[in-house]
């Protein structure tokens, strides 16, 4: 047995030390606090799942990104590499436990053994939100205006959302006559945003000829606002349910006052195939570079692989917000609030015999809802003041040295360095409460 093992992290894994994962978590808070308010609730699923389950119908990219092995019953196994895939799973299983619509949320760790690269790694977390079993433009704006008030108040600053609607885009590609290419081209229209103009023509055409091409592009382009844009949707593909529905959404919207941070995008397609209805991304608005940080889209039927009934599809929408790439853009726009400890205050060790009455102390800050530690080392103040401000505390609690339970308190202040002292207990709350 080797007497020493090399300390090393999985190339595209992480740790996360506390400052880091004290911020992760506190995001995560405020995403479930906005989910549960809308009356949508947690579910959890097994990270390893039977091979077959999340390959489907197999092959392909997904094949190729998985982490699959044997386990020691010989069974074929996997990661998750999505929450959806197993969403689908436990919808068909549970069906007959459930109450539709069904709006859920599931926050979790996925795996894909995918080139890791900056700001790309093989662990990451998703954050996913679904209403299953409706079919109404009610359903669709509900994840709308969960997306339009839930990101900025998580993010602290504006969020656009681009909306459109795949069903009325393929109206218009069967119009032009394309609508067999229909694959292809929402994969070159998806990364119009990398590529450029010029790049995403020349890729179009490859599959459709150069006047086909440009009038595609023509189509995805903006020609004012909501309402300007949707009229010219329309005329292209022709008065239908989809516009519609589009329509309705944006009645929604205004009866919601959420108009001035959702706009209608025709060329936001979402480049995944089971998309058929609205599909949405959204960005920062003072950071737009850093890609969508919450994206999704209504599809037919989620669990159709996994059900011999084929006549009762469970229609569903969602989205998911990228939880990594959501803190990279907080971060880099300085507003991040990153913290050493979730305790503001903690209590001074000066005699460890007294350890049970420090505790005993700290709990009764504790009841008055004030988070507090104990230090447990009777090291000197000094170095009591210096690891108080390394954990990011704001005071060190400093008992009486005779009676540290019902004697007086000093306060220490860790960034005025001033002392509070001959304090009562309900005296040192006051101010700790202040």
């Amino acid at each position: 047995m080797a007497d020493y093992i090399e300390p090393r992290v999985l190339k595209g894994f992480r740790d996360f030390l506390p400052a880091a994962e004290i911020a992760r978590k506190n995001l995560v808070e405020k995403i479930e606090h906005y989910f549960r308010s809308y009356g949508f609730v947690p579910i959890d699923t097994p990270a390893l799942e039977y091979a077959e389950i999340l390959l489907g119908k197999g092959g392909g990219e997904t094949e190729k990104q998985i982490y699959r092995f044997k386990d020691n019953g010989d069974r074929d196994v996997a990661l998750r590499f999505d929450l959806t895939v197993p969403f689908a799973r436990f919808l068909a299983e549970h069906r007959e436990s459930l109450s539709f619509p069904f709006k859920r949320y599931h926050i979790a760790k996925v795996w894909r053994g995918e080139n890791a690269q900056r700001g790309r790694y093989r662990e990451f977390t998703q954050c996913d939100m679904d209403i299953i079993g409706s079919d109404s433009a009610a359903a669709d704006f509900e994840i709308l205006h969960m997306m339009a008030k839930t990101l900025p108040a998580i993010s602290g600053g504006k969020v656009i959302i681009r909306l459109n609607h795949r069903g009325l885009f393929n109206r218009f590609l069967s119009r032009l006559g394309v609508l067999e290419f229909s694959v292809d081209i929402l994969r070159a229209v998806d990364k119009l945003a990398k590529i450029g103009h010029e790049e995403t023509l020349a890729l179009l055409a490859q599959s459709v000829g150069s006047d086909k091409a440009s009038q595609i592009l023509d189509y995805i382009a903006i020609k004012g606002d909501f309402s300007q844009t949707l009229v010219a949707m329309t005329a292209a593909s022709g008065p239908c349910d989809e516009s519609d529905r589009l329509s309705l959404i944006y009645k929604y919207m205004e009866d919601a006052n959420i108009t001035d941070c959702v706009e209608l995008d025709p060329s936001i397609t979402r480049g995944l195939d089971y998309y058929t209805g609205v599909v949405f991304e959204s960005f920062l608005a003072e950071m737009p570079e850093i890609g969508s940080i919450c994206s999704g889209g209504r599809y037919d039927n989620l669990v159709g692989l996994y059900t011999a009934d084929k006549k009762n599809a469970l229609t569903g929408v969602g989205t998911s917000i990228g939880i990594d790439r959501l803190i990279a853009g907080i971060e880099a726009l300085g507003r991040l609030q990153s913290k050493q400890s979730y305790s503001r205050t903690a209590i001074a060790c000066t005699n460890v015999a007294f350890g049970g009455a420090y505790q005993a102390l700290a709990n009764k800050f504790r009841e008055k809802e004030i988070p507090c530690e104990v230090f447990l080392e009777d090291e000197k103040l000094t170095r009591q003041f210096q690891l108080a401000e390394k954990k990011g505390l704001c005071w060190l609690i400093i008992p009486d040295e005779k009676d540290p339970l019902d004697g007086t308190l000093t306060l220490r202040n860790l960034s005025s360095r001033e002392n509070r002292e001959g304090l009562s207990f309900e005296q040192a709350v006051e101010v700790l409460e202040g």
